[in-house]
């Protein structure tokens, strides 16, 4: 996505942009416009957002072709894992479109906003697909013996629908006149995208954020009531020693969900934040510190999420080594 930087200095890299407004990346260079050392920082960003948007691309589509690909992977949590590499995969693709207009063609205003605007859509439905897979998880464990259904399938479909309806609205947005092309005044830490717009949609990631902490806590009480039934039945207490040395996967269990949560929280609230309290007077370095967090979020995901899945993984494994014997038993919640 294109910034606004109010200030009045010369920008060495005039080619970045069409209109007369410049890109965040050329305005971190402040200097005199012949001084060619300066460009190191424009140079290191935009290289960086390129190949985090290849790799982001590179591990979702091997995600949703090994999901796709595999007949038996239809239960409710592969659906929402299918939906979270689509918008993390975008996510890419728009990281690289931002990178081929910047540096290779000439940026026009249309070119920002059709970036603005796919960034906008895959980030929201990848924040929505993470609430998914969280409620997922919630449900799993709190209706085990009816969630997992032909009837949770469809609803599961439904709700992706939505997700993905609701995301493309909002993507829509900039390209249907809310932007500040018109009115520079009106730009937000992220150009073109008006500040109320940002407003909006930050709010909205900050209240999804708050609903999937919830989901994650109602997650814990589960499997600790479970857990608690489990010991009261086999007659152990949950810190005997017996009980622990043969369910010690609690604590392995609980330290997983705590590097999700933590990752979760420290790669979409900066930027959540920023964007409430930011505006088009901010320096755009501080737009990219926070936004690269974001974005890198759709490089971790694959790894914290499906390539966790074993069966995921014996897909995986089986399409590499297809002479290796594999069992199949599949823990679609094992996410």
């Amino acid at each position: 996505m294109m910034t606004q930087n109010d200030s009045d200095s010369d920008i060495w890299f005039e080619e970045s942009s069409g209109s007369g407004m410049t890109s965040p990346l050329s305005q971190l260079d402040q200097s005199d416009p012949t001084t060619i050392p300066e460009a190191s920082p424009l140079s290191l960003w935009g290289v960086a957002l390129c190949i985090s948007g290849t790799l982001i691309v590179s591990e979702n589509t091997i995600v949703v072709a090994a999901i796709l690909a595999t007949p038996s992977l239809r239960a409710p949590v592969f659906l929402l894992l299918v939906s979270l590499a689509l918008a993390d995969l975008l996510a890419g693709v728009a990281l690289i479109l931002h990178f081929i207009f910047l540096f290779c063609v000439e940026p026009t205003d249309w070119s920002d906003l059709m970036t603005s605007g796919l960034l906008a859509t895959s980030l929201t439905a990848s924040l929505l697909s993470l609430m998914g897979v969280a409620l997922d998880r919630y449900l799993s464990l709190s209706h085990a013996l009816t969630y997992g259904s032909r009837h949770s399938r469809r609803c599961a479909a439904g709700l992706l629908a939505l997700v993905w309806l609701g995301s493309c609205l909002i993507g829509l947005g900039p390209m249907l006149g809310w932007h500040c092309l018109n009115d520079i005044t009106s730009c937000s830490v992220a150009r073109p995208l008006t500040r109320t717009y940002l407003s909006l949609l930050c709010g909205g990631f900050l209240l999804v954020i708050m609903v999937t902490l919830q989901l994650y806590t109602g997650i814990c009480r589960v499997a600790r009531r479970h857990a608690h039934a489990i010991a009261t039945q086999r007659h152990f207490l949950p810190d005997d020693q017996s009980y622990n040395s043969k369910h010690g996967g609690r604590g392995k269990g609980l330290s997983r969900l705590l590097l999700v949560l933590g990752v979760f929280v420290s790669c979409w609230t900066p930027f959540a934040l920023y964007g409430l309290l930011g505006d088009a007077s901010s320096s755009p370095l501080y737009t990219y510190a926070t936004l690269v967090p974001a974005a890198g979020n759709s490089l971790l995901n694959p790894l914290l999420y499906s390539l966790r899945n074993r069966d995921i993984r014996k897909v995986l494994l089986h399409a590499c080594c297809p002479h290796r014997h594999t069992h199949n038993t599949h823990r679609p919640v094992d996410v």
